[in-house]
């Protein structure tokens, strides 16, 4: 049967998220969640949260969320943007900051978000090939362009750039919006954000989701010059004001004001990715240097989609990406100590 309004749908191939298991017995080492529970305050605010705010909009302007995430960086809070999820909060950059004629720049091997939303805004883009060890080169950044987007630490292979590579792509590219995306930076990365007073045009874009355990509960933010920030703001309120709810709010700033405990987790998570990857590295694997909460890595006997097959059927959970140069690579999120400890028996017996 003809049916000529399917013409007129927009068809695109959307984003795939790691695999999210239905029983309960998995090791789950696949989204790069935090294997921790979020900060005790957290829980406080769940537990005595008045389900009668519920009834009424949250703050549009989420003033409290917005204040403690500026001291926290020693901005304004009118630097500040939030949005659920870093995702939420880099589409709506991607809408707001890339509309020239010009492609965006960015790595050729990295999120697989950012081509998704390019062919739904209908951005041009241009990927910028990563060298054989997987690093950036800055000089290939210094052409036209309508916009750039780096992740540092990149995902997948979980290596970082410096704070002199950040200010030299800056230097050389003040003419569009530079987003650096560090979702992973809190893991040993160094931030762009001493570069804020400097750049007008750069947006960091940060998460809750890795190394404050709040996944589940889809809070991320941007920094940047009120410029920028306020630009953000009106492409959100131009289609849906209220982005964050209560509850999310009441979350985040209690997440954010508890720094302690936000140190005490991300040095648990970059001292068990360490050991585990000397351990990788005494069964065989290249392992790369990673400033992330998960490890990259292949094998140079065994195939990594056999070894994802097999560690599946143990019920480990870990992410395989079929994709050009990193075909044979694996992406290992780091979990407990126990939980990595039981991977490595696993690949024992596999190999």
């Amino acid at each position: 049967m003809d049916k000529p309004f399917l013409d007129k749908l927009r068809k695109i191939d959307p984003y795939v998220p790691g695999e999210q298991p239905k029983t309960d017995n998995i090791i789950k080492l696949n989204a790069n969640e935090n294997p921790y529970p979020p900060a005790p305050s957290v829980t406080e605010v769940l537990r005595t949260f008045d389900a009668a705010k519920l009834a009424i909009y949250p703050d549009a302007n989420a003033k409290a969320l917005k204040t403690a995430i500026a001291e926290r960086f020693d901005l304004q809070p009118s630097q500040v943007f939030l949005g659920n999820g870093s995702d939420d909060v880099l589409a709506l950059a991607f809408q707001s900051f890339f509309c020239s004629d010009k492609p965006i720049l960015y790595p050729d091997i990295t999120y697989s978000f950012y081509p998704v939303w390019c062919d739904l805004f209908r951005i041009p883009y241009e990927t910028m090939p990563l060298d054989e060890d997987f690093c950036v080169n800055v000089r290939d950044y210094d052409k036209p362009n309508g916009g750039i987007v780096l992740p540092n630490p990149n995902a997948p292979t979980g290596r970082g750039v410096t704070l002199e590579f950040l200010e030299d792509l800056l230097q050389h590219n003040q003419d569009c919006v530079v987003i650096i995306d560090e979702a992973y930076v809190d893991f040993g990365a160094q931030s762009a954000v001493p570069l804020l007073g400097k750049y007008e045009n750069l947006l960091i874009v940060q998460t809750t989701s890795k190394s404050r355990s709040l996944a589940g509960m889809r809070i991320g933010y941007a920094l940047g010059s009120e410029t920028l920030i306020s630009t953000l703001e009106a492409v959100k309120n131009s289609y849906n004001s209220y982005t964050m709810d209560a509850i999310a709010l009441a979350v985040g700033e209690a997440s954010i004001r508890d720094e302690d405990y936000f140190q005490q987790t991300c040095r648990k998570v970059s001292t068990t990715r360490d050991r585990s990857a000397e351990a990788l590295r005494a069964l065989g694997f290249t392992v790369l240097p990673s400033l992330t909460n998960f490890l990259f890595v292949t094998h140079p006997e065994k195939k990594a989609p056999d070894i994802f097959a097999a560690l599946r059927e143990k019920g480990i959970f870990i992410r395989y990406f079929k994709l050009p140069r990193i075909d044979n690579y694996l992406r290992i999120t780091v979990g407990t100590d126990e939980q990595m400890d039981k991977l490595i028996a696993a690949l024992k017996e596999i190999l």
